[in-house]
């Protein structure tokens, strides 16, 4: 694929945050399209969908940022002249084509699209059915930006088909496909992996985790948790688990505490058995695949352990290892907890809520990536490129 200009590049970009703003009310009315034929009672999946001014600005701040970045391609990450004279470079190079597949979000049709464009790769978009009118109006308002500056659409496709039709693609693609990127619940992962054959980089289920340490300050903890929670429960970085320690002061009534912070914010609560000791009306959890279960909604489970290791296990068995924290004043069992925990992101004293591209300093993310190859956590411009050798000889051959 032709490397192209960078600033060619962010003039389509430029283009992109002039036709979002002039554009609102014609995207407004095809998101409304959007949710008037929705089936509200997925509440996460119906938040996801909703756009408004505040959304549409917050699309250009994402183009605008990406747009400042530096342009990840073609950048030397090594150069060695070896000892028979060859010269040895190695650069940063685009995948090829991407296709992200992903539900009801149109903001990621604007997100990995800019993601996708600035670092040179083609992008197949293949967004939900539900945000069909949504995202037909973006990727036209993207095809706009890029024939006004000479470049082919070609670069961003929308998909439009069923499940089965989808399926098909996977196994048998019409097209050329470098990587695949589910951003989606464990079904859709699954999915994809099944019938993919190229290679795919797992967005993964949250279904985080916060334990609370016998050392911690029970004030942060409620916050924090309170935050992680119900702050915004469509979110993959929303807590889901809670672990106390039954060691930490005055066990019984901080779990009291809890439950009524939690109740007034319409929480539902389900408990082990040791939980249940104390709270007495909250459903016993009988089935322990529920730990394994990303909520999307006001529920969380909670539950006891004796100590810090086993916390680490239970969140290494259960999570989806996207996030944890730990919440504690003892330095030296947060550092054994963020060690030891396999998350893409490990908190000490913090809310969940800041795995995202934007709050960790990354900016536009194509997705929270759970997989430990090619990245792992945000995955931002300077990641959504693979690398490439260059070697430079003067007729050598190898004897």
């Amino acid at each position: 694929m032709k490397l192209l200009n960078t600033t060619i590049k962010n003039n389509v970009l430029q283009s992109m945050t002039k036709i979002l703003d002039e554009n609102r009310e014609l995207l407004l009315k095809a998101n409304k399209k959007d949710l008037d034929a929705f089936n509200k009672e997925d509440q996460a999946m119906y938040d996801r969908l909703i756009l408004n001014n505040g959304k549409i600005d917050g699309m250009i701040k994402a183009i605008n940022e990406v747009k400042a970045q530096e342009d990840p391609v073609n950048q030397i990450i090594s150069n060695d002249v070896l000892e028979n004279g060859l010269q040895v470079t190695n650069k940063t190079s685009p995948f090829g084509t991407i296709m992200i597949i992903y539900e009801s979000r149109p903001d990621v049709t604007v997100e990995a699209a800019v993601l996708a464009f600035k670092s040179n790769n083609r992008i197949l978009l293949k967004g939900g059915k539900e945000a069909i009118f949504s995202n037909k109006v973006l990727v036209e308002f993207w095809h706009k930006a890029l024939t006004e500056n000479n470049i082919s659409e070609d670069y961003i496709k929308l998909l439009q088909m069923d499940r089965k039709e989808t399926q098909e693609f996977l196994k048998n693609p019409t097209e050329q496909l470098d990587l695949i990127v589910p951003r989606g619940g464990e079904r859709l992962i699954n999915f994809v992996k099944e019938h993919a054959t190229c290679a795919v980089l797992i967005s993964g289920r949250g279904n985080n985790f916060l334990y609370v340490d016998e050392k911690a300050d029970w004030n942060k903890t409620l916050a924090v948790i309170i935050d992680a929670k119900t702050a915004k429960i469509s979110a993959c970085n929303a807590l889901d688990k809670i672990l106390i320690n039954k060691n930490i002061e005055d066990f019984n009534n901080k779990l009291k505490e809890l439950q009524t912070v939690l109740k007034d914010r319409n929480v539902s609560i389900l408990v082990d058995e040791d939980v249940q000791n104390v709270l007495k009306n909250e459903s016993l959890i009988t089935d322990k695949t529920i730990w394994r279960q990303e909520f999307l909604a006001l529920k969380c489970c909670i539950g006891a352990v004796n100590n810090l290791n086993e916390a680490v296990e239970m969140i290494n068995k259960y999570s989806g290892g996207h996030s944890a924290a730990i919440m504690t004043t003892n330095d030296e069992n947060a550092d054994n907890f963020m060690q030891q925990v396999d998350c893409a992101a490990v908190y000490k004293n913090s809310s969940t809520r800041f795995t995202d591209g934007g709050q960790l300093g990354v900016g536009a993310e194509l997705a929270i990536s759970t997989d430990k190859l090619h990245h792992r956590g945000p995955l931002g411009l300077k990641k959504l490129v693979t690398n490439k050798y260059y070697i430079y000889g003067k007729g050598h051959i190898r004897n």
